[in-house]
């Protein structure tokens, strides 16, 4: 894993505007970054990134299993009860998952086996940029001979979610909601609404706001109309809290993510998959803030919210002292504290692998810059390829 300075190209903006990435700029500056890029070998890939990633999802879903048998589980996670049946449900039926993304801490070949940090299995962003732009990155660099020749990129991501919409999708299609004003989530959707198309499915847009309940249970669009599947970049934390949350449960309004994700999107999980496999070489110890084994981690440890994004909340302790800390709203449902594995440095940046899955397989990487210890929503989205 090498980062690899490199002029950006002067018109990637035209490339952007022709592609329609219009939330590559955040505030005036760069989330789009082409001033380097990422090179991995093959067997970084394979053997570092890939079938890692395939086991830790594979670990996941067996905790979810656990879990929804648990109500200690379920209430460790600060899930609150009401939704215990929804998701009990959901996965008992098998509700499929569209995708989700592990973060990793992973410095390649030589620095250890790559550590599981969290897992974004809800409403993961970057998806556009990952599966699109920088593919489109990739082949434009090639055809300049700007980039190595026979170089090759991990990214299966777009015909990967095309093939899993076409198989999961109901026969009335599927409505994609979010929050119509908010630049990178209009874009995640108005991606996935494209993909969910070419899987030749329905994909109409409706704003989160305008979701409805019927009386008879069914949640419903502006026109009152059933939907029947509903793609909501909306977490099930805040959904649950949500006057209509505990219809949840009795609705035949089917979801993605499905309800069984809360277990997998929640920080808790990183303590029971510890619990479950102390050891794990991809695993980092974990465990909650009102656990007294936390001792084992000593002085260097990071604190992280239950629920949060984008590092908001997080707390890293180096050597007892504070190394950072980013301020936020999260934090009210408890902790866990997790071993310290810092962020590999390139050229005094900090690298956060993203790792794709789609259905249950690895489909693509991302990887975000940051100038600190915590990967924010200011990080920088920097491409990748695989050497020739």
């Amino acid at each position: 894993m090498r980062r690899v300075a490199l002029p950006e190209r002067p018109d990637w903006g035209d490339h952007a505007a022709r592609a329609g990435f219009r939330f590559h700029t955040f505030d005036d500056a760069p989330y789009w970054d082409e001033s380097a890029y990422y090179a991995f070998s093959l067997a970084e890939i394979e053997d570092d990134l890939e079938e890692p990633s395939r086991a830790l999802h594979a670990l996941c879903l067996a905790f979810a299993d656990r879990a929804v048998a648990d109500e200690r589980i379920l209430a460790s996670l600060r899930i609150p009860e009401h939704a215990w049946d929804a998701i009990r449900a959901s996965w008992r039926r098998r509700d499929p998952s569209l995708y989700g993304r592990l973060d990793l801490s992973y410095g390649g070949t030589g620095t250890g086996p790559a550590k599981l940090l969290e897992y974004n299995a809800d409403t993961p962003t970057a998806l556009y940029e990952s599966a699109v732009f920088q593919w489109l990155w990739l082949e434009d660099g090639l055809a300049r001979g700007r980039l190595p020749g026979g170089s090759d990129q991990f990214n299966a991501l777009h015909e990967r979610l095309i093939a899993r919409l076409a198989e999961i999708a109901p026969p009335q299609g599927i409505t994609f909601a979010g929050f119509a004003d908010a630049p990178e989530d209009r874009g995640t959707l108005a991606y996935l609404q494209d993909c969910a198309v070419q899987a030749s499915a329905r994909a109409p847009f409706l704003p989160v706001e305008s979701i409805g309940l019927a009386p008879d249970g069914r949640f419903v669009d502006e026109a009152r109309q059933p939907i029947a599947c509903l793609f909501k970049l909306y977490p099930w934390e805040w959904m649950f809290t949500d006057p209509f949350g505990r219809a949840v449960g009795a609705t035949p309004t089917r979801f993605l993510e499905p309800p069984w994700k809360a277990v997998l999107s929640n920080k808790g999980l990183l303590a029971h998959l510890w619990a479950m496999a102390p050891g794990h070489p991809n695993l980092l110890p974990t465990f909650f803030e009102d656990d007294p084994a936390k001792a084992v981690l000593g002085r260097s440890f990071v604190k992280k919210p239950l629920y949060a994004r984008e590092g908001a909340n997080v707390l890293i302790v180096r050597d007892g002292a504070v190394a950072e800390r980013c301020e936020g709203p999260y934090g009210a449902e408890g902790h866990v504290r997790q071993a310290l594995a810092e962020l590999p440095g390139f050229d005094g940046r900090r690298a956060l692998v993203g790792s794709w899955i789609v259905g249950d397989a690895p489909a693509g990487l991302c990887l975000r810059e940051a100038d600190g210890l915590i990967t924010t929503d200011r990080a920088r989205f920097l491409p990748h390829l695989i050497d020739a």
